[in-house]
């Protein structure tokens, strides 16, 4: 298990991305959080296991109906900082 912080680019802000991906992640029991960045990328930053991995890049690349994913980085991040029961939506 790790913290990875995903930043998503494309069409991915006013197309309930956030919202559809929020939904998608709590029903597998995800933890952590999404939410829009100032340059228009959508920012998560979650707890994944490694059998997970596949699933949850799968659920960040299908996105809304109205999503367009075009680019998914990642890095691991120390959770120390994180504290949380579920997934949330960050505004």
């Amino acid at each position: 298990m790790e913290w990875y912080r995903f930043v998503i680019s494309g069409r991915v802000q006013g197309v309930f991305y956030r919202k559809s991906v929020s939904q998608a992640l709590m029903k597998k029991q995800f933890k952590g959080y999404i939410q829009n960045l100032p340059d228009g990328t959508v920012e998560v930053v979650a707890e994944v296991f490694d059998d997970a991995f596949d699933t949850f890049m799968q659920i960040l690349k299908e996105g809304s109906p109205l999503s367009a994913v075009e680019d998914i980085t990642y890095e691991i991040i120390d959770d120390a900082q994180f504290n949380t029961d579920g997934f949330e939506v960050r505004y």
